[in-house]
């Protein structure tokens, strides 16, 4: 048995095309977001700055542009990963009821 047959009928065991075809491609999708949001939390830098978190907090110029920075975008696109990748899931799953593809 070789790779591609053990997936469609892992994916589908219905052998329904359309069926293996979308769970395939919500795969992919899936794991494209996955990645990109492992990727986007991985070059964030982290909040606390050590020792200096304890002296309180100062007012500065990057603090008040923040919306404007590089980090609220990685974490903006983080946020649209995850939610997609959520997404993705549930239609994933809802896909999964044989009542659907039954037409």
């Amino acid at each position: 048995m070789d790779l591609t047959s053990f997936v469609s009928n892992l994916l589908a065991p219905s052998h329904y095309l359309p069926h293996q075809i979308v769970c395939i491609v919500l795969i992919a999708l899936m794991g494209i977001a996955a990645l990109a949001a492992i990727v986007l939390v991985m070059i964030q830098p982290g909040n606390s700055r050590g020792i200096d978190a304890l002296g309180g907090s100062s007012e500065t110029f990057y603090g008040k542009n923040k919306g404007k920075s590089l980090e609220s975008k990685l974490k903006m696109w983080t946020a649209i990963c995850l939610i997609v990748l959520g997404v993705l899931a549930v239609v994933f799953f809802i896909l999964q009821i044989d009542a659907i593809w039954q037409a």
